[in-house]
Formats: structure tokens, C-alpha cells, sequence
């Protein structure tokens, strides 16, 4: 049985979720006080972050490592295309996140140009949804996944209207209507 020691208000968290659920594999949930973290967290993971993965004595940190290994380890559904350019660009987008995220808990955090900024990311995910289906190219999968999670809390924690963006916000309804992804969108109304 696999255990994933979770927080329900992380993004990262709801990325795992959302591909455990996607590929329908049971798992143990141990939830962790991201303000009161206890010591044994360091333990699983040296940083005290979640989201932790661990089976028997093996232990998985990093958010976009577990999605990888999950994928690798669970094949059905596959949420990496077959095609190789398509799996790269998935790949791609994942490993830029951060571009994406630094704005976005900028906002969190009020500061100034944070809106900006997280307006020109957003603006350029729209024209990546302008030219494909699904960011990761023709399939749904875990580039979509690896970012809705700050979509929904950017959209319904923090006032972003993602309508001003017509591809982002018309992807987002696709996405949100997977089970896997309805399901974050109830943890995000529930925080």
C-alpha cells in the first residue's frame, strides 16, 4: 500500500492526488500541519516538504519526480503521450513551473507587481492553448496536471479571472470536469 503524506491547501500535494486518482491507485493519506510540522516529516524528506510518497521502506520526495514514477509505475491511463516530441514538451513545461509559480505566490505574499507578472504567464499560457488542445500537446495529461492546481486556487482563493483568458479559462472547465480534477476543485472550496 502506498502512503502519501499530503496537505490539502499545497499545490504540489494536489498534483499527486490528482494523478493517483487519474490512474486509480488506492493509497494511505497522512496528513501533515504545514504550520506545525512534526519533526518526523524530516525524516521522509530531509526539506519537511510535502508532498512524500513512500511504499514499504522506500521513500519518494518531489512532487514532479512522484507524478514521473507514478506514471512509469502505473501505465493505465497513460498521462505521458506516445509520441516522443509531445512527452518533451510535457516535460518541458513541468520543469519551467516555477515561472508560473514565482508570480503566483508573489500575489499570495501582495506584493506589488506580482499581478503583472502572473497576468504574463497566464498570457502565455493562452497562446500555448491557442495552438494546442492540452498544454502538453494533443492529450490531456501531466503537464495539465502539474499546473491546474495553482489555476484553481489562483482562480478561486485569490480573485484571478482566468476569463480574461479566453484558452485558459475554456481548458480549465474541460480539466475541471475530469473526476480526478472535481475532486481538487471541492479541496479548494473546502479551504
Amino acid at each position: 500500500m502506498l502512503t502519501l503524506y499530503d496537505a490539502a491547501r499545497c499545490p504540489y500535494c494536489a498534483r499527486v492526488r490528482i494523478v493517483l486518482a487519474e490512474k486509480v491507485v488506492e493509497y494511505e493519506t497522512v496528513e501533515i500541519d504545514l504550520t506545525d510540522r512534526p519533526a518526523w516529516i524530516y525524516e521522509k524528506n530531509s526539506t519537511g516538504r510535502v508532498p512524500v510518497l513512500e511504499e514499504d521502506a522506500w521513500i519518494l520526495p518531489e512532487p514532479a519526480v512522484i507524478m514521473e514514477y507514478l506514471e512509469e509505475r502505473y501505465p493505465d491511463p497513460a498521462l505521458l503521450a506516445a509520441d516522443a516530441t509531445e512527452r518533451a514538451l510535457a516535460r518541458l513545461l513541468i520543469f519551467r513551473h516555477d515561472d508560473f509559480t514565482k508570480p503566483y505566490y508573489a500575489l499570495r505574499r501582495g506584493e506589488d507587481d506580482a499581478a503583472a507578472r502572473l497576468d504574463a504567464e497566464l498570457t502565455k499560457l493562452d497562446g500555448a492553448l491557442a495552438a494546442r488542445p492540452w498544454l502538453g500537446g494533443s492529450a490531456y495529461g501531466l503537464a495539465d496536471i502539474a499546473y491546474v492546481p495553482w489555476l484553481l486556487r489562483a482562480r478561486d482563493m485569490l480573485g484571478v479571472d482566468v476569463e480574461r483568458f479566453p484558452n485558459v479559462a475554456e481548458w480549465l472547465g474541460r480539466v475541471a470536469e475530469r473526476p480526478a480534477v472535481a475532486e481538487e476543485v471541492e479541496v479548494v472550496a473546502a479551504l
